[in-house]
């Protein structure tokens, strides 16, 4: 008799118990060896080839070189991080509180794989969860399915051939909606890397979760910055795997008196900028269904310029354009162009007071994007500060292409991750990326100090005067 899809996630969570309850007895020394293993595995060339070119044939989406960067960069990235970090027994010491820290497994996660990274998230994530002893159960997208599938049993021959148990990573095969709902239940904990209704269903689940939020990453380019280079950051960010990622620019904010310069400088780095006239053509393109719904056309998703422009029927964009820019003055539900596209369509707007760019920037991620991440191309550090500090959002990043640079880089100090919280603004629980210490409980051990009870003047200061 066929498994129902419950039996069948039950099955998998019981066999990821069996395997994490093995892992529970590992030494530091041996998960830093399996995470190593595990890394080294994942990127050697001919393994990246295999998956890169597996991805983009399963899923259609983005580029070759794009996935061959991601994997070499981000496995060795997450790797660089958490290779010196304790993850077994006691990892902190305050001796001067009387405190000790002892980090502990969470149990089996359940891990939701997004269909734009069905390659870098497992990998990434499968490295977090053995580090942390941790098991790990991915649902991935139908429309992904395999890509995700070949990675972990990559992860699972490395396990095998090392001596642990191969179901600390497992990969749910003939995904279902059904079945991603049965593993949120079923685990311990919830990673949900995806869309808006995605991380809903997770926070929903009765499961602790970790979910993150939409991406619509705005940059201001003020009076200062380096126009050429600005340009080339703005371009290297939004073409990256053909706008794939959550990070990637989907808005510029730029200085009115700059602002015919800077075109220019976005031309030569292969934007063309639609007429006005063009523009209703290229919003039906992207959404088909405006204004009764803004469902994105599947079929511009991650494509190159010119297709885009051919679905539009766009015919004056050139044949090796890179990004397509269309200039907006609103933002909201009547201005979706203000909203997360998922293609190489840049939206762009003009501002004189930079407490104008601030607003816009705020307005936009009312509508979509708030807490995820903003940027801006400076060299005023007044602005970089004024611009963190009256943004709802987590990330604000300086003189960097966005998307390459947030979820971490060897160019900054973020940490490396293929998930991105977004705090309260963005409906969710961390306002950081998501790293190895989100995949461990902690114990805290308390011994008596000598205390010293601080006086009423040392509490109240002022106060005690009114």
């Amino acid at each position: 008799m066929e498994m129902t899809d419950k039996e069948y996630v039950e099955s998998l969570v019981k066999r990821a118990h069996e395997a994490q309850r093995i892992a529970d007895g590992f030494t530091q020394e041996y998960v830093d060896s399996l995470t190593r293993k595990i890394g080294w595995a994942l990127v050697q060339p001919d393994t990246v080839d295999k998956i890169a070119d597996f991805c983009l044939k399963e899923t259609r989406m983005g580029t070759f070189v794009a996935k061959q960067g991601k994997l070499f960069k981000k496995v060795r990235g997450v790797l660089s991080d958490i290779n010196p970090q304790k993850s077994v027994g006691v990892v902190e010491e305050l001796p001067e509180l009387g405190i000790r820290r002892l980090a502990k497994p969470v149990g089996v996660i359940g891990s939701l794989i997004p269909t734009t990274q069905p390659e870098l998230c497992p990998a990434t994530q499968a490295m977090l969860a053995v580090k942390a002893r941790d098991a790990i159960v991915f649902a991935p997208h139908p429309r992904s399915q395999k890509t995700t599938l070949m990675v972990t049993d990559i992860i699972r021959g490395v396990l095998k051939k090392n001596g642990a148990p191969e179901d600390l990573v497992i990969c749910i095969e003939n995904p279902t909606m059904e079945k991603s709902t049965e593993l949120m239940k079923q685990s311990d904990l919830v990673i949900a890397t995806g869309g808006a209704g995605m991380v809903k269903a997770a926070y929903s689940s009765g499961t602790p979760a970790y979910g993150v939020g939409v991406g619509n990453a705005v940059v201001v380019v003020d009076e200062t910055a380096d126009l050429k280079e600005a340009a080339y950051n703005i371009h290297i960010s939004k073409v990256f795997d053909y706008a794939s990622g959550c990070s990637c620019d989907n808005s510029i904010v730029v200085q009115e008196s700059i602002y015919d310069e800077f075109m220019e400088c976005l031309k030569a780095e292969g934007a063309h900028r639609i007429t006005a006239e063009q523009k209703p053509q290229l919003l039906k393109a992207i959404w088909p269904q405006w204004p009764e719904n803004h469902v994105l056309n599947r079929d511009i998703v991650t494509q190159p310029a010119k297709r885009i422009a051919d679905i539009a029927g766009i015919d004056d964009v050139p044949a090796d354009c890179e990004f397509i820019l269309v200039e907006e003055d609103g933002y909201g539900e009547a201005h979706p162009f203000s909203g997360e596209k998922l293609c190489v369509v840049l939206t762009v707007y003009k501002y004189g007071r930079f407490q104008e760019a601030i607003d816009i920037v705020n307005g936009i991620h009312d509508y979509q994007g708030a807490g995820h991440s903003c940027g801006i191309q400076t060299k005023n550090d007044d602005h970089a500060l004024e611009l963190a500090l009256k943004t709802h959002t987590t990330r604000v990043m300086v003189r960097q292409p966005q998307s390459v640079g947030n979820s971490g880089d060897w160019n900054n100090g973020m940490p490396f991750t293929g998930s991105l919280g977004c705090g309260t603004w963005g409906g969710n629980i961390v306002s950081e990326n998501i790293t190895l210490k989100h995949f461990l409980n902690n114990t805290w051990l308390s011994t008596p100090i000598r205390g010293v009870i601080p006086s009423d003047e040392e509490l109240f200061g002022d106060a005690m005067k009114d």
